[in-house]
C-alpha cells in the first residue's frame, strides 16, 4: 500500500510539474476580483486592477459552465477617448499577444458592442459582437522594439468597448522570424489543428507556448467547407520531432487528415484579408508505409500559379517518418476566401496529408508618438491636479488625443531661408520639408545619416530648394513634380512585372526612370516598400540608384537614374559581389536576369529591381520565403524546399552567362524542345566535350577558345542542382576575370601585327567593376534596345 502511495505521489508531482506556468506567462483577467489558478490549464490569472484604474465591471450570469476568466468583464465609457493596458517586455523577443472578448448575457442593449482594438499606434482589430455566446480571439506576433507595449481600446460605433483577458506569450528565438518584423506585426488569422480528436480547441500545457489551435471539427459558417470526398482522419501515438523553427505541439503533430481519393482540398474565410501574409503547413508522416509505397503531392492554390506545384514527399523533407517537415511562404498574397488543394502525384501510392496550418496577416506598425514627447507629456500630468482629474493613458496623439494635448505635423509650415544643420542626429528615420519655403542646397550629408529612411523635400513653386549631387538617399517626390517631368507620363521607355516605365527629366536637368505600379495590393506596397528600404540603404556604382519615390494615395512610384542603353548581357557580377559580400546584412537579389541588368550612358552595366530583394542574416542564411522571381532563371533548389542563400543568385547569373554567350532564351520550345531549358542543352554540349557548341555563330572568330571554357566551366558549374556544389560570386568574378584578361593577351599579340594597325577597335575601357579592365566591345555586334523594368 505503501509503495503504491508513494507512486500516486509521484504522478500528482508530475502532473503538477506539467501544468506549471511558464515563468514569463501574464495572463490578466480582466474585471477578475482576484488571483488565481485554473484548473484545467494551470495558467495564474491576476486582476486588471494594477494595469488599469479605469473603466466598470460587468459580471456574466451564464452559470459554472464558462472558464472562471469569463466571468466578468471591463468595459469603458462610449466617448472619444482611448482605455490602455500596459505590458512589458524584453526588447529585442518576440511574443505573442492575445485579447478575448465573451459578451454574454450581462447586458440587454438594443445593439452588440463594436469598437477599435489598437497595439500601441497600430489598429489590430475592429471588434464585432454578433453573438453574446462566442468567445471572440485576436492574437498579433510582435518583435519588441521597446521595453513596453499598450494595448487599447477607443472609438466604439455600437454599444461599449469592453475586454474579458488580456495574455502575454514569450516564444522561442526562432519561432516566427520575418524579413519584416521591424516594420509589421503578424496577426494571426487561422491556426487549424486538422485530424483532432475532439472540437475542443488545443492550447497549454500541450502547447508549451500556449498558441490556440482550432479543432478542424469547429462548425461555423465558411470555416473548412469544400472538403474533397475521401478524405480520412488518421492519428497516432508515436512521439513527433518538432524541435525545427516554429515548434507545433505533438499533440497537434499526431493527428491529421488524408486524401484517400488523391486529393485533399478545403475553403475558409481569412478574417482581415485580402493582404499579404505569412502562411505555414505542418506536415508529419505518421503512417507507416511499406517498402514499395510513396506519399508525393503537389500543393496548389488556385489562381496563384507561382505558389503552386510544389511537390512534397514528407518523410524525404523531414528526414524520415514522425518528424516535422513545415513548408512556408515568408510573404504570400491572399484573398479574404482562401482555396487551396493538395493532390497525389502520379508516381505516388498514397493520398496527401496535412497536420496544421498557420496563417498570419502582416499589419504594418504606425509610429508612436516620440517617447521624449510622451515623457514630458507625462511629468506634466503628474504636476497638474487638473489634468490627474480627467486621466488619461496610451499615447498622446494615436489613434485618439488626450483632451489637452493638440497633435500635429511639423511640415507644411512655410518655413524659409536655408536648412539648419542636421548633421549630428544620427537617429533620424524621417525628415519632411515639404511646403515651406526653404533656399539653398539640399545638404548631402543626409546620405550618410545611418538611420535615414524617407526624405520628402519642398513642392511649393516658391521654393529654391537644390538637392546636391552628392546626396546618396532617396527622397520623396511630390506626384505633381513627377506628372510634369514626363510630360504626363506619355514616354513610355518600357515595361515589367511591377508595371509601366516612363521617360522623365527634372527641374534640375537630371534624367530619370518612373516607374508606375500596376499592382494596387498589398503585395504590391510590399514590393514598393522592400525595394525603397533596401536601396535607400546600400550604394554600389554597380547598382542602378534609386533616386526617389511617391506615395500618394493610389500611387506607388520609384523614380531611378535613366540607363540611356536598356538592358546588358554583359558584366555585372561586381555589383552582386557588392550585394553577397559588402553589405551588412548581406542582399540576396532573387531575380536576377538580363532584363534586370541595364546600361548606362557609357555602357556601364548596374543591377536594377529589387522588389523581391531580401536581406541575409548570418545565423538565418536559409529562411523559408515565398518561391517567386522569373521562370527559367530560379534556382531549382529554391522551388523544392522554399529557401534563398547567395547561392540562388549564382544559378540565376550561371543562366545568364549562358545566355550571353549563346544568344537564346533560357527558356525556348523551338531550341530545347517541352522539357528542356538552356541548363539542360548546355550541360549536355559541355559533358560531350562540345563547348564551341554554346556559341552564337554571331561571335564566329572573335574569341579565344581558351578563355570560352573559362565561362563555360564557370556557367555550369554555377547552374548546379544543388547550390553547395555552386562557387560563390566572387569564384564566379574571377573566372570571368580570367576570361577577360585571355582575350586582352591574345589582342596585345594582334597589337604587335603590321596588319592590325588599320584595324578599328573591338574593345572598350569599362568601369563596372571595383576594378578597370578590358572588355570585348560588344556594342558592335548586338543591337540593344532599352527595355526597362
Amino acid at each position: 500500500m505503501g509503495l503504491v502511495c508513494s507512486w500516486l505521489f509521484l504522478l500528482l508531482c508530475l502532473v503538477s510539474i506539467s501544468l506549471a506556468q511558464v515563468k514569463e506567462f501574464v495572463s490578466i483577467d480582466c474585471g477578475g476580483k482576484s488571483n488565481y489558478s485554473e484548473s484545467n490549464t494551470g495558467l495564474s490569472w491576476v486582476s486588471d486592477a494594477a494595469f488599469i484604474c479605469l473603466g466598470d465591471v460587468a459580471e456574466i450570469k451564464t452559470g459554472n459552465s464558462i472558464s472562471p476568466q469569463y466571468k466578468f468583464y471591463r468595459y469603458f465609457p462610449v466617448d472619444n477617448k482611448k482605455y490602455c493596458y500596459t505590458l512589458n517586455t524584453t526588447e529585442r523577443r518576440r511574443y505573442l499577444v492575445r485579447a478575448t472578448f465573451l459578451y454574454g448575457d450581462s447586458y440587454s442593449g438594443s445593439s452588440y458592442p463594436m469598437f477599435k482594438l489598437y497595439l500601441d499606434s497600430t489598429l489590430w482589430a475592429t471588434i464585432t459582437i454578433n453573438d453574446a455566446s462566442r468567445v471572440y480571439l485576436e492574437e498579433m506576433i510582435i518583435w519588441a522594439q521597446t521595453s513596453s507595449f499598450q494595448v487599447c481600446l477607443c472609438c466604439s460605433s455600437t454599444g461599449f468597448p469592453f475586454i474579458s483577458t488580456l495574455e502575454l506569450r514569450p516564444l522561442n528565438l526562432s519561432m516566427y522570424f520575418t524579413s519584416y518584423e521591424e516594420n509589421f506585426f503578424l496577426k494571426v488569422s487561422a491556426r487549424i489543428n486538422f485530424g483532432a480528436i475532439s472540437a475542443d480547441p488545443l492550447r497549454y500545457p500541450d502547447d508549451p507556448y500556449d498558441r490556440i489551435w482550432e479543432s478542424d471539427l469547429e462548425k461555423r459558417q465558411n470555416f473548412l467547407v469544400g472538403m474533397a470526398p475521401g478524405t480520412k482522419r488518421v492519428s497516432t501515438s508515436n512521439n513527433i520531432k518538432v524541435d525545427s523553427r516554429e515548434f507545433p505541439p505533438v499533440k497537434v503533430m499526431q493527428t491529421a487528415v488524408v486524401g484517400t481519393k488523391g486529393s485533399l482540398s478545403y475553403r475558409l474565410d481569412l478574417e482581415g484579408f485580402p493582404g499579404n501574409a505569412r502562411a505555414y503547413a505542418y506536415l508529419a508522416e505518421i503512417e507507416d508505409l511499406g517498402e514499395n509505397e510513396t506519399r508525393k503531392f503537389a500543393m496548389k492554390q488556385p489562381d496563384v500559379p507561382g505558389y503552386s506545384n510544389v511537390v512534397v514527399n514528407i518523410a524525404e523533407n523531414a528526414n524520415g517518418s514522425y518528424a516535422l517537415y513545415e513548408p512556408s511562404y515568408m510573404n504570400i498574397s491572399l484573398d479574404f476566401v482562401l482555396s487551396f488543394l493538395f493532390s497525389k502525384t502520379h508516381d505516388s501510392t498514397r493520398g496527401p496529408l496535412l497536420n496544421a496550418i498557420e496563417i498570419s496577416k502582416y499589419a504594418q506598425i504606425i509610429p508612436k508618438t516620440d517617447i521624449q514627447d510622451v515623457s514630458v507629456l507625462d511629468k506634466f500630468s503628474s504636476m497638474a491636479p487638473h489634468v490627474q482629474s480627467s486621466y488619461q493613458n496610451g499615447d498622446p496623439c494615436i489613434p485618439a488625443t488626450w483632451d489637452w494635448v493638440t497633435c500635429s505635423s511639423l511640415d507644411g509650415n512655410f518655413l524659409s531661408g536655408t536648412i539648419p544643420d542636421l548633421s549630428n542626429l544620427m537617429g533620424l528615420k524621417i525628415l519632411h520639408l515639404e511646403n515651406n519655403r526653404f533656399n539653398g542646397q539640399l545638404p548631402s550629408y543626409f546620405g550618410e545619416l545611418p538611420n535615414l529612411k524617407e526624405l520628402c523635400v519642398s513642392t511649393v513653386r516658391t521654393s529654391s530648394l537644390v538637392i546636391d549631387d552628392d546626396l546618396d538617399v532617396a527622397y520623396c517626390i511630390n506626384f505633381s513634380a513627377l506628372e510634369e517631368a514626363t510630360g504626363g507620363f506619355s514616354r513610355k521607355i518600357g515595361e515589367g512585372s511591377y508595371g509601366p516605365v516612363y521617360y522623365g527629366k527634372m527641374m534640375d536637368g537630371t534624367e530619370v526612370a518612373v516607374k508606375v505600379s500596376t499592382d494596387l495590393s498589398s503585395h504590391g506596397t510590399q514590393q514598393f516598400v522592400n525595394e525603397v528600404t533596401l536601396l535607400s540603404r546600400i550604394h554600389h556604382k554597380s547598382l542602378v540608384p534609386l533616386i526617389g519615390y511617391c506615395q500618394e494615395e493610389c500611387s506607388k512610384i520609384l523614380v531611378y537614374e535613366y540607363m540611356h542603353n536598356g538592358t546588358l548581357r554583359d558584366h555585372i557580377h561586381g555589383g552582386l559581389t557588392y550585394l553577397h559580400n559588402g553589405c551588412n546584412p548581406p542582399v540576396i537579389h532573387r531575380d536576377v536576369k538580363t532584363s534586370n541588368i541595364l546600361l548606362d550612358i557609357n555602357m556601364r552595366a548596374k543591377v536594377s529591381d529589387f522588389g523581391l530583394s531580401r536581406q541575409a542574416d548570418e545565423c538565418l542564411s536559409h529562411i523559408s520565403s515565398l518561391a517567386r522571381g522569373t521562370v527559367g532563371y530560379v534556382d531549382p533548389e529554391y522551388y523544392a524546399n522554399q529557401q534563398f542563400s547567395d547561392k540562388s543568385d549564382v544559378y540565376s547569373f550561371g543562366v545568364v552567362l549562358l545566355e550571353l554567350v549563346s544568344g537564346k532564351k533560357p527558356i525556348s520550345v523551338e531550341d530545347y524542345g517541352a522539357d528542356w531549358n538552356i541548363v539542360h542543352w548546355a550541360r549536355s554540349l559541355i559533358s560531350e566535350g562540345d563547348a564551341a557548341g554554346l556559341i552564337d555563330p554571331c561571335l564566329a572568330g572573335t574569341f579565344e577558345l581558351e578563355s570560352l571554357w573559362r565561362i563555360a566551366e564557370i556557367a555550369v558549374l554555377s547552374v548546379q542542382i544543388r547550390g553547395v556544389g555552386r562557387p560563390k560570386m566572387q569564384e564566379v568574378e574571377l573566372a570571368i576575370r580570367d576570361a577577360i584578361s585571355i582575350e586582352m593577351r591574345s589582342k596585345d599579340r594582334l597589337d604587335v601585327s603590321p596588319s592590325s594597325s588599320n584595324t578599328p577597335s573591338t574593345h572598350v575601357r569599362f568601369s563596372s567593376m571595383p576594378l578597370d579592365v578590358m572588355s570585348l566591345n560588344f556594342q558592335n555586334r548586338f543591337h540593344l534596345l532599352p527595355s526597362i523594368r
